[in-house]
């Protein structure tokens, strides 16, 4: 017996002309997390999976590529979103991302 699946190919962007990051899922926007940027600081406002990809990690990815992206240019994050705000709190190495 052979089994064979294929992998998801995700991939998640920074969209600054729709001010938001967006994670894709074999080519299609899956879900998106909504920011305003003020300098070096981004306030995620709204993040939103599609329902069709509910329960697969992909919101969880995003939070974590998103984050991962603002560290990398030097920014601090302001958690609005429920969303955002709940995941840094789940990983405490996240936590000194967030401005004061």
């Amino acid at each position: 017996m052979c089994l064979a699946w294929q992998m998801a190919q995700t991939t998640i962007a920074d969209n600054p002309a729709r001010h938001r990051y967006e994670v894709s899922v074999d080519g299609v926007v899956a879900g998106v997390a909504v920011y305003h940027r003020d300098g070096d600081t981004v306030t995620f406002v709204h993040t939103e999976v599609d329902a069709a990809f509910e329960g697969q990690g992909i919101g969880g990815a995003l939070a974590r590529g998103a984050l991962d992206d603002v560290r990398a240019q030097g920014g601090r994050v302001v958690a609005e979103c429920p969303f955002i705000k709940a995941w840094i709190a789940r990983h405490p190495d996240y936590q000194d991302l967030l401005a004061s």
